[in-house]
């Protein structure tokens, strides 16, 4: 467990240091305001007859005065008034309430607060505690596996986080860059879980298999469907950053497909490969052909179910668009050529024949590895020379 506690504290200290994005050159511009971000709690609340100058142009727009007491940064504890107003749009405006905990954009100069308006609602401390209670239940109820898939949970974020986006931000092509932090995610988070040994050996050449199925089923069926990595606003907002990096867009949106493939790939890949092992350990006997067969056997009662996973999980994800087609009544030919729906359908199907393809993959591996593996037949005859 210490050599964990040292490999996990190295980690940290890598991630106060992330590889640095690639920076534009600026021409000289004006100095703008400092702007920050704090806390503030709404105190209180009253609508305005003011006219906000939007009805005119068909909003239902209205102005409040709010009272917000800021609760961090320079100016903590100071009282503002803010006139706030929205637009009838009930995707961009903020309504708040009494007692609301909400973020502030402030402006300041020379220690003075310039302005103040209001940004969004405080939603980090219920993230927080839902983060407390999956880490608390994870140690509480796996004890040294819990602490393990944890470390091994940090490791999957630093590497995307640190490594994987900062790269990709830099200029390097996102589909090499992908199939490396896959395939480390993937060794350490099998070998820390598992352990070093042919068990995990196994889980970890089905998984790298099965995931690169799918991230070359998705790059060569996409090419051939001609897609343009660009049908989400996130992608199209891309285009604009400060830092001008000329993305890949479809290489992006390939290395997307793999990383999010990864999670039920490599479940499938350990539940397989422990299962066979087990087998193994309870019957020496068994030959790799009968492992084999095992293996297939359990791998068909997950691939339902995992396979439903992946397609559910993305469609959920479009739900709001295939409510829109339903709507409008859009034929059929007209929605499956739209390049939106062809990407999360790729994407969908992609993941899920990579998930397929991992489970013969990684039973051939373990049932050879299994029928070779010495120590398994040795352990299972001492178990049976001392009556266990």
């Amino acid at each position: 467990m210490r050599r964990y506690l040292v490999l996990l504290l190295c980690i940290v200290l890598v991630s106060m240091n992330p590889l640095p994005a690639a920076k534009a050159e600026e021409p000289d511009a004006v100095p703008e305001v400092p702007q920050e971000i704090v806390r503030g709690t709404v105190r209180q609340v009253e609508e305005s007859l003011e006219d906000t100058g939007l009805g005119e142009q068909g909003f239902e727009s209205k102005a409040f005065y709010v009272d917000v007491e800021i609760t961090s940064g320079p100016h903590k504890g100071r009282l503002v008034n803010i006139y706030h107003v929205t637009s009838g749009n009930p995707a961009f405006d903020i309504f708040v309430n009494q007692g609301d905990k909400v973020l502030l954009i402030t402006e300041s100069q020379d220690g003075e607060l310039l302005n103040v308006y209001i940004g969004d609602h405080v939603r980090d401390t219920y993230i927080y505690t839902l983060l407390g209670l999956f880490v608390a239940l994870l140690l509480l109820l796996g004890g040294r596996q819990g602490a393990k898939a944890l470390f091994s949970l940090i490791v999957t974020g630093v590497l995307i986080g640190y490594v994987l986006l900062p790269l990709i931000l830099r200029g390097y092509a996102p589909m090499p860059v992908a199939v490396a932090v896959s395939a480390l995610a993937i060794i350490v988070t099998m070998f820390v879980v598992g352990g070093i040994n042919n068990k995990t050996l196994a889980a970890v050449m089905g998984t790298v298999s099965g995931v690169l199925v799918a991230g070359l089923l998705a790059l060569s069926m996409g090419t051939l469907a001609k897609l343009t990595g660009l049908s989400h606003e996130e992608s199209q907002m891309l285009l604009y950053i400060p830092q001008g990096v000329a993305f890949n867009y479809q290489g992006l949106l390939f290395a997307g497909i793999m990383i999010g493939a990864l999670g039920a790939v490599m479940d499938v890949g350990m539940s397989i490969a422990s299962s066979m092992f087990e087998m193994k350990h309870v019957n020496p006997g068994l030959s790799a052909l009968e492992l084999f067969r095992s293996g297939m056997n359990v791998g068909r009662d997950i691939m339902g179910t995992m396979s439903n996973t992946l397609i559910l999980a993305y469609s959920g994800g479009a739900m709001c668009l295939l409510l829109l087609f339903q709507a409008y009544d859009t034929p059929l030919i007209r929605i499956l050529n739209t390049d939106k729906v062809a990407t999360e359908l790729i994407r969908a199907l992609s993941g899920s024949i990579g998930l397929v393809a991992a489970i013969p993959l990684t039973a051939l591996v373990a049932a050879w590895l299994a029928s070779r593996s010495p120590s398994v037949s040795k352990q299972s005859s001492q178990q049976q020379n001392t009556g266990l």
